[in-house]
């Protein structure tokens, strides 16, 4: 108890100072006997609300934000109640006082695309020589984060976490609190540009990371990206390179794009040089692969347990993830989330696995782009055009851009269908999809394109 008031510094209302707390939980729902209960405050909801049903479910503490104490008054005498300033900043605290109780190497993931997927790459291959512990899903918020880090036990050999933001300050404050050794960003572009307003703003708070970092920290950036390379050398620690560029450190060569059954590369790292077939598809994995190589570089990682780590490696659920329907086209299930960065990689990589066969995208909006939602959109539909796309189906409010930009690039308007609701495309689909043509599905998270997905599958498998 006296730890964690020093560390949220906050006041004792009530209790034993010297009382032990068994776990926490942020979820009433959750809490088991002897949790230390922490309720947080949202734009639609106030854990505080739900603080009887915390007690009645075992709680033996309480956090109470300042302006709640009124609350105190109605728990029972033998619980014990901590008075703080901000229960979500408390949160994050003791994540970081559990955190220094553990002497591991702690890799922290950002970047606008690739975050989830490198993060489960590095999980993987050091996974081969100990125990990880990963973040889940993409807890990679300002409660996330800290929920991750509480999961740490004596057992863990090194952690691996996934930051991300949506507006100023938030990786400067998941740094501070995560404080890790190793800091990777695998890419910036146009993402949550309603919150940031330009790409130069996404830079800087990425570049947090760093900023942030112990200065005997190593930074892992990526060399064809020309913002990573302006936070390089900015970077005066150690540095780890990757790319595809020859300047790299850790880099990739003889590329061989084997269709749906993956991706090939030489994998060149410090003079050497092996071969690794990898069981994902599209080039930007290539890149997700080498920042992986290079986190576990910094982490004396074998390079031969790196190479059998990445070819052990299998695609998340939602993230490019190639489905080949009994009908005989092929879906690709990139429906998890969406920006125009994200975006473009898949229409590449679609293009590239299509051959000389057709191509289908239902793609839905692209959200928190602010006032360049408009011009974005746009190109994304030039880039359909240009990429060999045949036809398009458009969910959401930005559809006419995609549209616009569709048509200005050479597709034709008969080839393009707008389609708010499943049901909506499956005639037209019925007809279109032939043998061996390839369908990509995606959008972000909240146009739920995982619903067309299913759809399809239903209908063709």
């Amino acid at each position: 108890m006296e730890e964690i008031i020093a560390a949220t510094e906050g006041i004792l209302v009530k209790g034993n100072p010297e009382g032990v707390f068994e776990g926490l939980s942020t979820n009433s729902e959750d809490v088991i006997g002897g949790n230390l209960f922490i309720p947080l405050i949202g734009e639609r909801f106030d854990g505080h609300s739900f603080i009887p049903d915390a007690i009645k479910n075992g709680a033996s503490g309480l956090l109470v934000q300042r302006g709640e104490e009124e609350i105190t008054g109605r728990v029972p005498g033998d619980l014990s109640v901590v008075l703080v300033d901000d229960t979500l900043r408390a949160l994050g605290n003791i994540a970081n006082l559990w955190r220094n109780k553990f002497t591991i190497p702690v890799v922290a993931v950002t970047g606008s695309s690739g975050k989830t997927t490198t993060k489960e790459m590095i999980a993987t291959v050091a996974g081969l020589s100990g125990n990880v512990l990963k973040s889940r899903g993409n807890y990679n918020n300002l409660v996330g984060l800290p929920l991750s880090l509480l999961e740490l036990k004596p057992g863990h050999e090194m952690a691996v976490i996934e930051m991300g933001t949506n507006r100023r300050g938030e990786i400067e404050r998941l740094t501070t609190i995560a404080e890790p050794d190793i800091g990777v960003i695998t890419n910036i572009g146009p993402a949550h540009l309603e919150g940031f307003g330009s790409v130069d703003v996404v830079m800087e708070e990425k570049g947090d990371l760093f900023s942030n970092m112990k200065d005997n920290g190593v930074a892992v950036t990526n060399r064809d990206d020309e913002f990573s390379r302006i936070l390089a050398d900015r970077w005066m620690g150690r540095n780890i390179s990757f790319g595809i560029d020859e300047n790299a450190f850790v880099r990739a060569e003889r590329i061989f794009m084997r269709g749906e059954r993956g991706v090939s590369f030489t994998l060149e790292m410090g003079g050497i040089g092996k071969g690794i077939d990898m069981n994902v598809v599209g080039r930007h994995n290539i890149y997700n692969a080498l920042a992986c190589a290079a986190a576990c570089q910094a982490m004396d990682i074998e390079y031969d347990l790196i190479c059998e780590g990445l070819s052990a490696f299998r695609q998340i659920q939602g993230r490019m993830d190639v489905h080949r329907l009994k009908s005989g086209g092929i879906v690709i299930d990139d429906t998890y989330n969406a920006n125009p960065a994200s975006a473009m990689e898949a229409l590449k990589a679609l293009s590239d696995l299509k051959g000389n066969n057709e191509s289908i995208v239902i793609f839905g909006d692209m959200l928190e782009l602010g006032e360049e939602a408009e011009r974005l959109h746009e190109k994304i539909g030039r880039a359909m055009a240009d990429t060999g796309v045949g036809s398009v189906f458009l969910r959401g409010g930005f559809s006419g851009a995609v549209a616009r930009g569709a048509i200005e690039g050479g597709l034709r308007e008969d080839h393009i269908y707008f389609a708010e609701t499943p049901d909506r495309i499956m005639e037209t689909l019925r007809s279109l999809l032939r043998e061996e043509d390839w369908i990509l599905v995606k959008g972000s998270r909240n146009m739920k394109m995982e619903e067309f997905l299913q759809a399809i599958i239903e209908e063709f498998d």
